[in-house]
């Protein structure tokens, strides 16, 4: 099995077409535009956990600079320390890793804050910085908007030694938080917004998690990230589409402090049906207790998925197969899904699991007698072997596998139906045992003794075979299945006076305490994933489960086509 800590290998053809950021890497090596130099990175804000949609940044970058011979930073773009922990550097790194990619090195914007700095100084002296006094609300005013132009700041004609003393007396911290900004001097007339004279600094008084109390004012993206691409010498600076007219300012910084020249490269970011991919919301889920936890499986964190079962490998391949283009779209989960169903098929070992357990005894077998029945570890893998599993005069069932008056094409038990149970013999029910309130308790049935294995003698058929569990030899557990975490494909399309948290989807989570499983999974780990047969993959939860209360996560379903009739029905 592919353990998850296994380094990224690149498992397609390589005759599959290269996507437009490999073409543009091959055309500058090509033209030896970077003197034969590859360097990416990944740069993210270490202000919460990273989701789906940053796997498929961490596999173009890292992607990139193995394909060809490069080199990729992991680089965090600490600049905002009101938002930003120690904890999500920590979950950043891990997540890096068990995707399988390892960083040529590590960085933070806040190694840079000094040079930073001085390059704002840089400009003031240049006359292309200017110290504004404007109030939040006051510069949007003066900014103007789509259709109509901006006005200049009356404090934009401040004089270089002006602006040089305000600018250090902000760093000393003789002024309050929003009371001045550091801006650059551009054209308040451009049609593109982000040219009218941005912030470079504000003044934030917060302790920085890396920094302390050093500083009191910080860079703005805008500022830092170029300049920070161009410290490292980045070659291609790879990001999303909606930094794609922030590009002119990247350049206008580079441009203007005559530094290397990164070049910046956007792609389509990645949506997903039924999932959100703001951070800004999924703080919300987590601070607000919708979810247990950024690493809640129902979460799209990679911490999440990891928690749920999903490997890297399915990751990585999800992240291939929607490819890396300019044009947004959006993704049906079943991808994703679909990704970890193949990997799981070829390689979970399977497992009976009974989750809502009805008991069957089989009155005309010898009481205390136990056999083992040879059961398969996995048909799609015949190294994977055979184990012995306990067969008993009393065991478990799925209460789904029986129907008192069962419909034409149920071919589970019910009265008087003979099924086949895996791996061991044919049984027929008998009698029906109920509660004082009616409900089904108990099946009396007997069995053919000359059918061990799941044939017979005669040659006659059965339409039916479904698993079971030794009673005596079963292993309590707790099983949790999960379900898409929003009801709706998009999340955000509400109606007037609602919120994404009304397309919560109730059903999100069940858990069955009572589920019945075979003995040999009372041995199964924290991360251990399995295939419970006729009902889905399984991974051992790496949190609360425990030698003596274990806890399994349902990863992904089975298609059953039994339960797509009863819909369509």
């Amino acid at each position: 099995m592919t353990t998850d800590n296994q380094s990224a290998e690149t498992s397609e053809p390589e005759e599959r077409s290269r996507n437009f950021i490999e073409q543009i890497v091959e055309a500058d090596l090509a033209a030896d535009t970077h003197q034969g130099r590859v360097h990416t990175r990944f740069p993210p804000e270490p202000n919460g956990y990273l989701h789906i949609g940053h796997a498929k940044s961490i596999c173009l970058n890292f992607g990139i600079a193995k394909n060809y011979n490069g080199k990729c930073n992991l680089r965090f773009d600490d600049t905002n320390p009101a938002k930003e922990e120690t904890e999500y550097v920590e979950s950043i790194k891990q997540d890096v890793q068990w995707l399988g990619f390892d960083w040529d090195g590590i960085y933070f914007a806040s190694d840079y804050f000094q040079q930073l700095y001085d390059y704002a100084i840089q400009l003031i002296q240049a006359g292309k910085a200017y110290v504004c006094s404007l109030s939040p609300e006051e510069t949007r005013e003066y900014r103007g908007g789509w259709d109509t132009v901006g006005e200049d700041s009356p404090y934009r004609e401040r004089s270089v030694e002006e602006n040089m003393d305000l600018f250090q007396r902000m760093k000393a911290g003789e002024f309050a938080d929003g009371e001045h900004t550091l801006r650059a001097k551009i054209d308040m007339a451009s049609p593109n917004m982000n040219m009218r004279d941005p912030a470079m600094y504000r003044i934030k008084h917060f302790h920085h998690h890396r920094t302390g109390d050093q500083w009191c004012i910080y860079p703005m993206y805008d500022f830092a990230h170029g300049i920070c691409d161009s410290i490292e010498k980045i070659t291609h600076s790879i990001c999303t589409l909606e930094f794609e007219h922030h590009r002119p300012l990247y350049d206008w910084f580079l441009d203007e402090l005559d530094i290397f020249r990164s070049r910046q490269y956007e792609f389509a970011r990645l949506s997903m049906t039924h999932t959100l991919m703001s951070k800004r919301r999924l703080l919300e889920l987590v601070q607000n207790n919708h979810v247990q936890g950024w690493d809640d499986p129902r979460m799209p964190t990679i911490s999440g998925l990891r928690r749920r079962g999903y490997t890297p490998d399915a990751i990585r391949q999800f992240c291939s197969r929607i490819g890396v283009t300019k044009q947004n779209s959006t993704h049906d989960i079943s991808w994703l899904e679909d990704a970890l169903r193949a990997q799981l098929n070829k390689e979970a070992p399977r497992r009976a699991a009974v989750l809502r357990p009805l008991k069957v005894v089989i009155d005309n077998y010898e009481e205390g007698h136990v056999e083992m029945m040879e059961a398969v570890n996995n048909p799609e893998d015949p190294s994977a072997g055979t184990r012995q599993i306990p067969f008993t005069r009393e065991l478990y069932i799925e209460q789904s596998d029986f129907m008192e008056d069962p419909p034409k094409k149920f071919f589970r038990l019910g009265p008087g139906r003979e099924v086949r149970l895996r791996y061991g013999f044919f049984i027929t029910c008998q009698e029906v045992i109920k509660d004082e309130e009616g409900n089904i308790v108990e099946l009396r049935c007997t069995y053919d003794p000359e059918t061990r294995g799941g044939q017979a003698p005669d040659g006659r058929k059965v339409r039916g075979t479904i698993h079971w569990v030794s009673a005596e030899h079963a292993v309590d557990a707790e099983v949790r299945l999960y379900d898409h975490l929003f009801e709706t494909p998009d999340p955000n399309q509400v109606e007037e006076g609602k919120s994404y948290l009304d397309n919560l989807n109730p059903n999100s989570l069940e858990v069955l305490k009572n589920c019945k499983l075979e003995p040999s999974l009372g041995q199964a780990r924290p991360g251990e994933r399995f295939q419970f047969e006729r009902l889905g993959y399984f991974c051992v939860d790496s949190e609360d489960s425990s030698e003596t209360s274990p806890v399994f996560n349902r990863s992904v379903t089975l298609r059953d086509t039994w339960a797509k009739m009863q819909k369509k029905g």
